[in-house]
C-alpha cells in the first residue's frame, strides 16, 4: 500500500470514529462492548430499540466493531482506541493527594502544609490543561469532520431539484422546523418500476437530529411528481413530536385541513382544491361521504387517525387512485398522493361477484404449479370457504385503472410450502382471468 492510500485509509477510519462518537446511540453501544462482548439480542434489550435500528448502527460503526465466531460482538482495537479518546473527552482525571505519615515538629508541619497546597494547585492545573487540551483538540477534529459531512450534503442539497422540492415538503407542508434539527441527506435513489410502466421513483432519505431525538423523513417522487412523505422515529423517548414552525392543533380534522390548504397552496392541482372544498364541509361524525367523484373514508380511535380521498365512478371505487393522510399518537406519520399517477381505463362492470367466483372455480380445475421439483395437479377446491374482493388494477405495466374481481378459493389440504389455496385475479369489465397463483396462509 503506498503513502497516499494508507493516509486514505486512516482518513476513512478517523471519520468512521468520529460520526460514530457524535450519534448517542452508537456511543452506547461502544460503552457497552468496552465492558464485555455480547449479542445481538442482549444488545438489544439494553439499548431498547426496533432490531432494524441496532443493525443500522452496527453497520455505521464498520472498523470500531467485530462479530466473533460465536455471534457475539466486540470491540476492535480502533474500537478501543475510539473508546479512550471518548473516555478522555468526558471524564475529568482525579487529582492524587500526597499524604505525609510522619510530622515531628509544628514549624515542620507547616511547612508541609505548604507543600502539600503547592503540589495539589499544581496537580489541578495540569490535570485541567490537560482535559482542555485533549478536548480542544477532539472537538478540533469533531468539528472538521462534520464540517466535512455538512458541505458534502450541501452539494447533494444544492445539486438535486428533487432534494430542493422535499425540503420544501418538509418546510412548508408538513412544517418541522429543520432549523431545529441537524438535517442530513442519508440517501437518494433513482430506479424505474416496472409494475408501473417503468416510471421512475426516486427516495430521498432523511435524518434529522437534536439532543433529544432521531427521526428519519423519506420522501418519495414517482415521475417526477410528490408521491410519500413518511415520518419515523429512530431514537427518542415516545410518544415523541417533531418540532414544527406553527403550533398544531389537537383535532384531527383541523390539522388534515391545514395540511391539505399547505400543499394544494405548493401544488397547484385542481383536484386539490377539490380535496381542500370536500374536507372543509365534511361531516365529522360520518366515516364515510361522497362529493363528486371523490369518495372521502375516516377513521378517528385514540390518537390515531386517517384521512382516505379515492376516485369513485359509476358505482365503482377505484382505490389505488387516492390520496391518504395517516396519524399516530397524534403526529402525523405519512401522507401519500397517488391521485395524479393513475388514470381511469374502464367504469364498466360486466362480471358479478357470483360470476367472478364461478370464473376463478372454472380457471382453478386446470390449475397446476411445481412445488420442489413435483408438479401439482387436479386438485380439489372446496365450496366454502371462498372470498371476492373488488378492486381497481392496471391491465398490463402502467398506470391505467380498470376494474378487477381477485377471488380467493381454497383446496382440500396443504401442500408442499403450505400451499392451502389458489388466488384469481378477473377483469370485471371483460370477465377474462389477470393471473392466477398458488397461495399459503
Amino acid at each position: 500500500m503506498s503513502g497516499s492510500e494508507e493516509e486514505t485509509a486512516e482518513e476513512e477510519s478517523y471519520s468512521t470514529m468520529f460520526s460514530s462518537l457524535r450519534h448517542p446511540a452508537r456511543r452506547k453501544i461502544l460503552r457497552m462492548l468496552s465492558e464485555k462482548s455480547m449479542t445481538f439480542s442482549e444488545m438489544l434489550d439494553n439499548l431498547a430499540i426496533p432490531s432494524s435500528h441496532l443493525t443500522y448502527h452496527l453497520e455505521n460503526l464498520g472498523e470500531l466493531v467485530i462479530k466473533k465466531e460465536d455471534g457475539k460482538y466486540k470491540l476492535s482495537s480502533f474500537g478501543e482506541a475510539a473508546v479512550v479518546m471518548m473516555k478522555g473527552a468526558e471524564e475529568v482525571p482525579e487529582v492524587q493527594k500526597k499524604n505525609f505519615s510522619s510530622l515531628p515538629l509544628r514549624w515542620k508541619s507547616l511547612f508541609a502544609i505548604l507543600i502539600i497546597g503547592i503540589v495539589i494547585l499544581a496537580g489541578m492545573s495540569y490535570g485541567q490543561f490537560a482535559t482542555n487540551s485533549q478536548l480542544s483538540k477532539d472537538y478540533n477534529t469533531l468539528g472538521a469532520s462534520l464540517e466535512k459531512v455538512q458541505s458534502q450534503n450541501q452539494q447533494l442539497l444544492s445539486g438535486n431539484s428533487s432534494a430542493y422540492e422535499a425540503m420544501n415538503m418538509i418546510k412548508d407542508v408538513f412544517q418541522i422546523n429543520v432549523a431545529k434539527y441537524q438535517v442530513t441527506l442519508l440517501s437518494d435513489t433513482e430506479k424505474p418500476v416496472p409494475d408501473l410502466g417503468g416510471i421512475n421513483e426516486e427516495v430521498l432519505t432523511y435524518s434529522l437530529v437534536n439532543n433529544e431525538s432521531d427521526i428519519n423523513v423519506i420522501v418519495m417522487f414517482r415521475d417526477g411528481n410528490f408521491s410519500l412523505f413518511q415520518l419515523s422515529l429512530v431514537e427518542g423517548v415516545p410518544a415523541f413530536a417533531p418540532i414544527y414552525t406553527q403550533p398544531q392543533s389537537m383535532d384531527f380534522f383541523t390539522t388534515a385541513r391545514g395540511i391539505m390548504a399547505n400543499y394544494a397552496s405548493l401544488e397547484n392541482e385542481s383536484y386539490l382544491n377539490e380535496m381542500r372544498q370536500f374536507l372543509s364541509s365534511a361531516n365529522e361524525t360520518q366515516q364515510t361521504q361522497t362529493m363528486g367523484n371523490m369518495k372521502l373514508e375516516t377513521s378517528i380511535s385514540g390518537g390515531n387517525a386517517q384521512f382516505v380521498f379515492y376516485y369513485t365512478d359509476n358505482g365503482i371505487d377505484f382505490s389505488t387512485k387516492s390520496l391518504e393522510i395517516v396519524f399516530q399518537n397524534g403526529i402525523l406519520t405519512s401522507f401519500t398522493d397517488d391521485w395524479s399517477l393513475y388514470s381511469i381505463g374502464s367504469t364498466q362492470v360486466t362480471v358479478s361477484q357470483d360470476q367472478a367466483i364461478q370464473i376463478a372455480r372454472n380457471a382453478a380445475n386446470t390449475f397446476s404449479w411445481n412445488a420442489s421439483g413435483v408438479q401439482i395437479s387436479n386438485v380439489t377446491v372446496l365450496q366454502q370457504p371462498v372470498s371476492a374482493v373488488f378492486l381497481s388494477f392496471p391491465q398490463t405495466d402502467t398506470t391505467i385503472l380498470y376494474p378487477y374481481w381477485y377471488v380467493t378459493l381454497y383446496i382440500n389440504q396443504v401442500y408442499t410450502g403450505g400451499i392451502n389455496s389458489i388466488g384469481v385475479g378477473i377483469w370485471a369489465n371483460s370477465g377474462q382471468v389477470a393471473n392466477i397463483q398458488a397461495l399459503s396462509s
